[in-house]
């Protein structure tokens, strides 16, 4: 975007610096300069001005000062932030890294606030049925644990995990415990899988569309993100991706996959492992929904098939019983464990021993089991509710979908040319929310995508949500025919 025009006034009593910082600055409140625009240098705006590059620099630095731009050695300097209000005492936001900028998407930041909203209908965060939580077990086994152990549940626990979680994990898996770290949800896991294994500029593949807080992880860590298409799952295309960009490693989720709900067949799974086998390729299997199946179980995982040491195995409690948990296991090969360790030991000494504690109960006994079945069994009830409600509510044809035989959400793709951002403003409006597709795919793709999460709402919410959603796209509908009028 080009510079507004800039006019200094040597005439008047307010410095040329302080002219031209206002001058930027305001362009950058009128959303002239966007966040992340890169300045002119000091020397060619000085020319351009005809004023000193004392001038410029000393407004650059008025600007910094603010927090509305940062220079960096050798890059220029580019504008970072909006003002900041006129009574903050310091300009922070002008002194976050970049990489922390490159945070949560600013339209699933609004998805997850709109998700709490009193009165909405949420398809949005995927979360298992929460009138399903075993409330009395959990209950139940905390007091024997504070009755048993309190001084191990409220005191410093290893960095790997208690003993007794990473045993319960292990004989759920069928590996051993010194394979298991447990973490702080599987996204702590993430972030420690990238820290551990990736350098700037490496490359992962990953599965495209997928999951966006794995996307978000990669590159914050400085790597290169390239998709191989779930939809096909072709395994000489991951081949080709292989030889093309020669990738650090692979992440996927290959049951239920989010946020398509696919599964690989084990066909395709034995393929993946050879394929990445024959060019030393490690994979990162996220499987947070494997244990949601409807029918049937799904094909084994792929740590389980795999017989060369490939695989590092990302679990999680979110999915099966709670989000608030925040209690998830990664499972790989001893050494890479100590190493993960360590880097988790750099900000994370120990994760919460009471939560570990009951929930290594919880994971040995059969209540857990019988929750699953529970679980799994509602989950079926409202996926096919959902299904129901978008056939009954929405117009033939607007909107299309593919039923899923497990996990949490339905992928969907808009027709007719509506936009899924758009139709989230009318959506959120209206009372319901979810989560539009660009997100998941992270290179402008996906704009008549969205995904939908059927476990988190009762059938008669996802009624009225399906409503909703029809009025939001009526609406959103009406703007499009508008705009096609104003055109012709």
């Amino acid at each position: 975007m080009p510079l507004p025009t800039l006019s200094l006034d040597p005439a008047v009593e307010l410095p040329l610096y302080r002219q031209l910082g206002d001058a930027l600055a305001g362009a950058i409140a009128d959303g002239v300069l966007d966040e992340g625009e890169r300045l002119p240098s000091e020397r060619d705006l000085a020319v351009s001005l005809g004023v000193s590059r004392t001038t410029v620099v000393t407004a650059y630095r008025e600007l910094e000062s603010r927090g509305l731009v940062r220079g960096h050695v050798g890059r220029g300097t580019f504008v970072c932030a909006a003002d900041e209000p006129t009574d903050a005492p310091f300009a922070w936001r002008g002194r976050v890294a970049l990489s922390a900028q490159r945070g949560v998407d600013p339209v699933l930041r609004g998805v997850l606030r709109a998700a709490a909203g009193p009165g909405t209908i949420s398809f949005g965060p995927g979360t298992p049925a929460p009138e399903l939580f075993p409330v009395d077990l959990f209950r139940r086994i905390t007091d024997e644990v504070l009755r048993r152990n309190a001084s191990a549940a409220f005191g410093i626990g290893p960095t790997e995990g208690q003993p007794g979680l990473r045993r319960a994990v292990a004989a759920r898996l069928g590996s051993r415990p010194e394979q298991v770290l447990v973490v702080a949800g599987a996204q702590q896991g993430l972030d420690l899988i990238a820290r551990c294994l990736l350098d700037p500029g490496d490359t992962v593949l990953m599965d495209r569309p997928g999951y966006l807080g794995a996307i978000q992880t990669f590159r914050s860590a400085g790597a290169n993100v390239v998709g191989w298409d779930v939809e096909r799952a072709d395994p000489d295309e991951l081949e080709d991706l292989i030889l093309r960009y020669r990738p650090k490693l692979f992440y996927l989720t290959p049951t239920f996959q989010n946020p398509t709900g696919r599964t690989l067949s084990l066909e395709v799974r034995h393929e993946l492992l050879r394929v990445a086998a024959r060019y030393r390729l490690p994979i990162v299997e996220d499987d947070p929904y494997g244990q949601l199946w409807f029918d049937r179980p799904p094909p084994p995982s792929l740590i389980s098939l795999d017989e060369r040491g490939l695989v590092i195995y990302l679990g999680t409690a979110s999915k099966t019983l709670g989000a608030g948990l925040r209690l998830g296991w990664l499972v790989a090969p001893p050494a890479i464990v100590e190493q993960l360790t360590l880097v988790k030991a750099r900000g994370d000494l120990f994760t919460n021993g009471l939560t570990q504690l009951v929930l290594a109960e919880v994971l040995a006994g059969r209540a857990y089991d019988t929750h699953l079945e529970s679980l799994r069994a509602e989950h079926a009830v409202r996926h096919t509710a959902l299904i129901a409600a978008l056939r009954r509510c929405l117009p033939a044809g607007s909107i299309g979908w593919r039923p899923v035989d497990g996990g949490l959400y339905i992928w969907c793709r808009l027709r007719g040319g509506t936009d899924a951002v758009g139709l989230l403003q009318q959506a959120q409006a209206a009372g319901v929310t979810f989560v539009p597709g660009e997100p998941f795919y992270g290179d402008g793709l996906g704009r008549h995508e969205l995904r939908l999460c059927f476990s988190a709402a009762t059938p008669a919410s996802i009624d009225e949500g399906a409503r909703r959603l029809a009025t939001a796209f009526a609406v959103s509908q009406n703007g499009l025919a508008a705009g096609h009028h104003a055109l012709v």
